[in-house]
């Protein structure tokens, strides 16, 4: 690994590092965590999911979602939903208060990430897009 690369790499994941730290003080305000935020995020904007295919779409481990739709559950944001089709499957989706929440916290949330990139260039966002995907394309 030559000496940019390496450089390379503490950058981008101390950039991942503030841009994470900022989201999760962004939505502790909120009263909810990261994890909680993106599965309300898929089911608002996606309508209700199967349990188990939540976790991949959001890049989390399938052991932690039960726990995190619990945990929704518990605030009266998410319920589950029987599959009529097949008794094995579960569905989670938003409810009308996680509704409501969302309605509220989602356009503070994006204007928050507005202001985290504000100092590039809309040129600039297109170019760290791209480079990110090709990184992230390899395996």
């Amino acid at each position: 690994m030559n000496n940019k690369s390496l450089k390379l790499l503490v950058v981008m994941l101390r950039a991942a590092q503030t841009v994470e730290e900022l989201l999760k003080k962004d939505m502790k305000t909120y009263g909810i965590n990261p994890t909680e935020f993106a599965v309300l995020e898929l089911l608002y904007n996606k309508g209700e999911q199967p349990i188990q295919q939540i976790g991949k779409k959001i890049l989390l481990a399938s052991s932690s979602i039960t726990y995190v739709i619990d945990q929704l559950e518990k605030k009266g944001l998410v319920e589950r939903i029987e599959c009529p089709h097949d008794r094995r499957v579960k569905f989670a989706s938003i409810t009308d208060k996680g509704k409501k929440f969302m309605d509220f916290a989602f356009p503070k949330h994006k204007e928050r990430i507005e202001d985290i990139f504000s100092n590039l260039t809309e040129e600039e966002k297109d170019m760290a897009i791209e480079i990110f995907k090709k990184i992230g394309l390899q395996q």
